[in-house]
């Protein structure tokens, strides 16, 4: 919802303040200059990229969209489900958990937290080690080492769109000056135009100048910035279950393993000590029924 109500912020101000300093929004319209600049930028983000970087590019939109609801709400479920799951762990063994993490969708301690149970990032991530954790192959070491070999990896993979685009941003602005550029050897070739008729032209060539700059630095690059955006959401939320796990593999009580995933948190997110607590006594409560 933001970008849009950014890019209506940026258009309002630009082509508002324009007609509000007496200026004529008619010469703005070039379709041609449109055509060259964007098809121009098309072109070469197609020529940069291989499929899978195209591919990746088209469909973030709808893979991280979901982190823009990675708030102070979804952390706290995330932690009182890790620490029923730990719960368990620490009464039963390692096997008590098998069945839920083999089978998390009919799991009824994993449906108790639809929010987590539908994203497939967060449930891949987190069932994934626990099967490790349950398979009792690996040390925490080991486990941790492959975990950060794994972030690093989504994170590189995450980063390509916001690259990607990034870059067609950085060019924009050279492709607007190639679109005025043509503009003006056309306005000068036509050597038998009037001076009104000249001048007309050498505006609407500079337009493509100006169409550059503003789609690069008004709608292209800040999408891609956003997307990091998105991406940093995204790798915070793996470091909080990584962080968590290794705090119980290396023996520390439930409570104090989501505290330490608790401490991975941004503090714009980051719930309280006593916020933490209270949340875990809540869900300590509700065990016995959930076990």
């Amino acid at each position: 919802m933001l970008i849009p109500i950014g890019f209506v912020i940026v258009v309002f101000s630009v082509f508002g303040g324009f007609v509000l300093a007496g200026g004529n929004l008619g010469p703005l319209i070039q379709p041609t200059e449109i055509l060259m600049i964007c098809g121009s930028a098309l072109g070469a983000f197609i020529a940069a990229n291989n499929g899978k970087a195209i591919k990746a590019t088209l469909s973030t939109a709808s893979k991280l969209k979901r982190t823009t609801r990675y708030n102070k709400e979804t952390y706290m479920e995330l932690m009182s489900l890790q620490y029923k799951l730990l719960s368990k762990m620490r009464r039963g063994g390692m096997l008590a958990i098998e069945r839920d993490v083999e089978n998390p969708q009919e799991s009824p301690l994993f449906g108790e937290y639809p929010r987590i149970l539908a994203d497939p990032m967060i449930m891949g991530f987190l069932t994934d080690y626990l099967r490790l954790m349950v398979s009792g192959g690996m040390d925490a070491m080991e486990i941790d080492e492959l975990m950060l070999h794994e972030i690093e990896a989504f994170e590189h993979e995450a980063h390509i769109p916001s690259d990607a685009l990034g870059k067609v941003g950085d060019a924009l602005p050279a492709f607007g000056i190639v679109a005025a550029v043509l503009g003006v050897v056309k306005a000068l070739s036509s050597a038998d135009a009037g001076v009104e008729q000249m001048g007309l032209m050498i505006a609407h060539a500079l337009v493509g100048t100006f169409l550059g700059i503003l789609l690069a630095y008004g709608f292209v690059n800040p999408v891609a910035s956003r997307i990091d955006r998105q991406v940093h959401e995204a790798v915070k939320m793996l470091q909080c279950i990584r962080v968590t796990l290794l705090a119980a593999l290396n023996g520390y009580a439930p409570p104090l393993a989501v505290e330490f995933g608790r401490k991975a948190l941004h503090t714009s997110e980051r719930p309280s000590f006593s916020e933490l607590e209270e949340h875990v006594r809540s869900a300590r409560g509700a065990e016995p029924e959930a076990a």
